[in-house]
């Protein structure tokens, strides 16, 4: 690591291979982001990010691309939890995520939690461009400090748009120095794990989905286009996941997306 930090960056693009299923002609990664295939599941290929290193670290760069093309449909998790540490470089940490989904293209992007450990300072964008006919199903978490740990600062944005036209971009500021307000009850009333869940599909532009509470730290909104939003606020990484689970059981019955 130099004294402005690690660059990482990873690349996946699926593809349609013509016989039902999905190639990945680009399964690139280096340094802490190396990606692994997985078993398939029907015609859906599945990918796992491996954190090979810890970090992101102060000073560090990562980024991940991922294109699904049409008639690809692709999965991509990750085998452990992202910590975000404090590093000997100074300066944030960034991590930036691009996703690009083609019209008819699908992709669930369900990554583990994102930790903001003492004395971090990361900030994560996720930036999602999808077809008029895309498929998504996007999970966000993060956890504010580790067990009976203050936490880093963390900033985090989420931006989607379908058909050019963006239907959702919202950031979240937490941690020392952000501004006032981010642990108040309007925001996480000390909860320390906040997730979203975006489901997109053109079956919510048929027939909308009603906005309501799920539970009590739990609200589903629906979103100006074919998509859904699930914001939850919870005690402990568990909890949310709980959460988050139950919403997208919920959403799939209603309006299945296809192999879900």
């Amino acid at each position: 690591m130099t004294a402005t930090g690690l660059r990482a960056h990873a690349r996946i693009v699926a593809r349609a291979d013509g016989r039902g299923g999905t190639a990945l002609p680009v399964l690139d990664g280096d340094g802490p982001l190396a990606l692994r295939r997985t078993r398939a599941s029907g015609s859906e290929a599945r990918v796992m990010v491996v954190g090979a290193m810890s970090g992101p670290l102060g000073g560090d760069r990562f980024s991940v691309d991922a294109r699904v093309e049409e008639g690809a449909r692709l999965h991509v998790g990750s085998t452990a939890a992202t910590i975000a540490l404090p590093g000997q470089a100074k300066g944030e940490a960034r991590y930036d995520v691009r996703l690009d989904v083609a019209d008819g293209g699908e992709l669930r992007w369900l990554p583990e939690q994102l930790i903001s450990a003492r004395n971090s300072d990361l900030h994560v964008t996720t930036r999602a461009e999808l077809g008029a006919g895309a498929r998504l199903v996007l999970r966000e978490e993060q956890v504010l400090g580790r067990f009976g740990e203050e936490p880093g600062r963390l900033t985090s944005r989420l931006t989607v748009r379908v058909a050019g036209r963006t239907v959702l971009d919202q950031e979240l500021s937490c941690g020392p120095g952000a501004p006032g307000g981010w642990d108040g009850p309007a925001v996480l009333a000390g909860h320390r794990s906040v997730g979203q869940l975006v489901v997109i599909g053109h079956e919510f532009a048929e027939q909308p989905a009603a906005a309501r509470m799920l539970g009590e730290r739990a609200a589903l909104v629906p979103l100006a286009g074919p998509a859904v939003l699930v914001s939850a606020v919870a005690p402990d990484a568990l909890t949310l996941r709980r959460q988050l689970d139950e919403a997208l059981t919920l959403l799939t019955r209603a309006a299945p997306l296809s192999g879900m």
